[in-house]
């Protein structure tokens, strides 16, 4: 079994996350060309997920400041200016985080949600099935009804004003996830001046679900793990996992066919145990091995 080449990976990486030596994006031009180039990137790290970051791309590879006038936090303003103008796409996807997505990508995650074409009923078959809660069935029925509405109005449109933050809260991340719904602006309302104005996926991309129409489920799964490993490398079946949610024999089968397209191959890491899935170019023999400091 080849070796992973840590080398090779920490240099790899250093090209696809934009660590040094690699130059930082500082525009938000620049910006668009790194998510176009990626497909797609978390907004910001995600603990525990090897994925690239806007933040780290911007930032360097460190923890989200905290303080408001960190330069990194430029990233906060390149991403509210561009909700509503359609140069990607911007919801909480992955893991139910914030997830920027190239435009050419984004059929590929809508092939694989639970929408099939009409944005008044595939709501209720979810409801029906248990996939949706009640108050997620009522925020989708109020922009339904009322169209884009800030996170103030959406709350009082919904009938949920008075129920917990975290139940309202939760509802608007099941439905982005789903690519049901999704920030397009902001609106000084409320007590913070701040907030999102959301509107529903199939008015706001109304040829997102045509463009997704051709694409089989294990052709979309194919595309983004593998734009996953372009982007990381390395990585376990179980990182897969954690980061997509889907059925494990699903990624299984999905990484079965990338290795045999040779697109990844199962080798071993020089320091840590188990069997690892890697970019075939990022291996070496073991009858050839790497830098022996490694």
């Amino acid at each position: 079994m080849p070796i992973l080449d840590l080398k090779k990976l920490n240099s790899h990486r250093a090209r696809t996350f934009r660590l040094p030596p690699s130059p930082r994006v500082t525009s938000p031009k620049a910006a668009l060309h790194f998510v176009n180039t990626r497909g797609f990137v978390y907004f910001w790290p995600i603990k525990g997920i090897d994925l690239p970051s806007l933040w780290t791309a911007v930032a360097g590879n460190r923890v989200v400041a905290d303080k408001h006038d960190d330069p990194g936090h430029v990233t906060w303003g390149w991403k509210d200016n561009a909700l509503g103008r359609r140069i990607w796409y911007y919801a909480k996807i992955l893991r139910r985080r914030a997830t920027l997505i190239s435009l050419e990508i984004a059929p590929y995650f809508y092939a694989l949600s639970e929408n099939y074409g009409s944005p008044d009923e595939d709501y209720l078959l979810a409801y029906e099935e248990g996939r949706l809660t009640q108050a997620a069935k009522q925020v989708y029925e109020a922009l339904l009804k009322e169209g884009a509405l800030n996170t103030i109005d959406l709350r009082r449109a919904a009938k949920l004003a008075n129920a917990r933050e975290s139940e309202f809260n939760k509802a608007l991340e099941v439905l982005q996830s789903d690519f049901k719904i999704l920030p397009i602006g902001v609106s000084e309302a409320g007590a913070w001046k701040y907030s999102f104005i959301y509107e529903i996926v199939s008015r706001h991309y109304p040829d997102l679900a045509e463009k997704a129409r051709s694409i089989s489920e294990s052709d979309a799964r194919g595309k983004l793990v593998g734009l996953y490993f372009d982007s990381v490398g390395a990585a376990q079946e179980r990182d897969v996992n954690k980061l997509f949610g889907w059925q494990k024999e699903l990624t299984a089968r999905t990484i079965t066919d990338l290795i045999e397209n040779r697109r990844l191959v199962r080798s071993e890491h020089p320091k840590q145990k188990g069997v690892w899935l890697v970019l075939p170019e990022l291996t070496h023999s073991p009858h050839h091995p790497a830098d022996p400091l490694l």
